[in-house]
């Protein structure tokens, strides 16, 4: 991608076919450099998205503790249903009868199973890299928070007894890849919409095989917001000032709204295990 004009070009380009300017050097400099933080250790282009598998795991250490500390001698496989329950999964009953909205955010951030968590987070680490490429940490920021509340509210009206994952949130980024490839216009735009397409049409197929426990309506609820964020976000150079700030509120406010459901949380489980 172009760094002056953000127009998709071949990594064999050293002049950008529609600005006119040089991007040999310059790709080359940021290859020398390291460019990232602490180092270059966690670099720019993953600094949200590492920040994210950090909280994922986190949380599937602490549900594994609480898992192992109530009986559960295959914790650290996979954690038990209560467990993730009281750190907040995606329950029907407990979001509608209860209120408690605040799970359809903090569901998004744990895992049933070891594998579950790995294979999530193997595609959130290059994934969420391209995400935050193209669209830069505010938007990504934006649309991983309501692809996640967007693809728990479907999983909890379509009538899931209980869900957690980093999937919804996952098919929100995929979605915002699709609709990076339908707003611009090009060749490999196209084939970046291709591409994202068949990765949403495999994922969603994969949820209706047997034996697979996959929760296809958070996988659609996410993809349609990611879809629809994505398109109305288009990418950060060639927005206004005024448009960037807009993103940069909406990333801090769905920090501020994640912070305030993991505190309902606590104050709830801290309630019931007393």
């Amino acid at each position: 991608m172009c760094p002056h004009c953000r127009a998709f070009i071949t990594t064999s380009d050293r002049v950008c076919p529609y600005c006119n300017e040089s991007v040999g050097p310059r790709a080359a400099d940021r290859e020398r450099s390291p460019g990232g933080l602490f180092g270059g250790f966690v670099p720019h282009a993953r600094f949200v998205t590492v920040l994210i598998l950090l909280i994922n795991f986190g949380m599937y250490i602490a549900t594994t503790l609480f898992s192992l500390s109530s009986g559960n001698r295959d914790a650290v496989m996979n954690p038990d249903v209560n467990t993730l329950f009281f750190f907040g999964a995606q329950n029907p009953r407990a979001i509608f009868g209860l209120h408690q909205w605040w799970r359809l955010v903090t569901a998004g951030f744990l895992h049933g199973g070891i594998l579950h968590i790995l294979m999530n987070s193997w595609v959130l680490f290059d994934l969420g890299a391209e995400v935050e490429e193209v669209y830069g940490q505010h938007r990504l920021i934006t649309i991983y928070f309501l692809s996640t509340v967007c693809g728990f509210l479907a999983s909890a009206a379509w009538g899931t007894s209980l869900s957690v994952g980093a999937s919804a949130g996952l098919f929100g980024l995929i979605g915002a890849m699709i609709a990076l490839g339908t707003r611009y216009k090009s060749g490999i735009a196209g084939a970046i919409r291709g591409m994202y397409i068949r990765w949403a049409v495999y994922g969603i197929v994969l949820g209706f095989l047997p034996g697979l426990r996959m929760d296809n309506a958070a996988h659609i609820g996410g993809v349609a917001a990611g879809f629809a964020v994505g398109y109305a976000a288009g990418v950060p150079s060639l927005s206004t000032g005024m448009q960037e700030r807009a993103w940069r509120v909406a990333a801090y406010l769905s920090i501020a709204l994640t912070a305030f459901c993991f505190l309902q949380m606590l104050l709830w489980f801290s309630r019931i295990t007393r």
